[in-house]
């Protein structure tokens, strides 16, 4: 089991939730700052840390050795907490995923893979693990997905040259992909990128 934490949404319409899915040697503790930045009071958020501990944190798989084994188990730890969520009554297709850099490659593994389809998939400074083999692996419900998926064009870490063609491998086998470029580094662009988040997770609700 993963440790999460949810934060019940302040003035709750339906059961609406966000997962929050945090990058190499982060926590949970590195993402309490996003529910009052995304405004959306009729969300509810669960903020999950990775199964591994790194430094002074946590990672969802090895970034040095076999990352196919890690990512595996971390997907079928993060397939079991959205079937836990869905018992606690969070519709699949209420559940935003919301991932950054690891958490972002998680995130995509997860709306190729898992066999129900979601509210949407919010992607941000990651990449995609062997992407030709992951768009013949596809879920049935994998087409039906909505992804936004941001990218800085000053990634020191992850440089978006690595990333764009990658896109273009998922576009091409029909996912529905909203890339979308900001000129910075490997973090997150403050209100103009998290405005793109937002309305793109209140658009997954109409």
């Amino acid at each position: 089991m993963l440790e999460a934490e949810l934060i019940p949404a302040k003035e709750p319409i339906e059961p609406r939730l966000m997962i929050v899915l945090h990058g190499l040697g982060d926590s949970m503790e590195g993402y309490r700052w996003l529910p009052q930045a995304m405004r959306l009071p009729w969300l509810s958020y669960l903020l999950v840390n990775a199964p591994d501990c790194y430094c002074t944190g946590f990672s969802w798989y090895d970034v040095d050795d076999d990352s196919g084994a890690g990512i595996g188990r971390s997907r079928k730890l993060l397939f079991e907490l959205l079937d836990q969520m869905r018992r606690r009554d969070f519709p699949a297709e209420k559940i935003v995923v919301f991932g950054f850099s690891q958490g972002c490659l998680m995130t995509i593994e997860i709306g190729a893979r898992y066999p129900h389809r979601l509210a949407g998939l919010v992607g941000i400074s990651g990449y995609v693990f062997q992407p030709e083999r992951l768009v013949n692996e596809l879920s049935p419900q994998a087409l039906e997905q909505r992804f936004l998926i941001t990218h800085g064009t000053q990634d020191p870490l992850i440089h978006i040259d690595r990333v764009r063609p990658q896109m273009e491998i998922l576009r091409q086998a029909g996912l529905k992909m909203d890339w979308r470029e900001f000129a910075k580094p490997h973090t997150i662009a403050g209100e103009s990128e998290v405005s793109v988040v937002r309305d793109f997770v209140r658009d997954s609700y109409v």
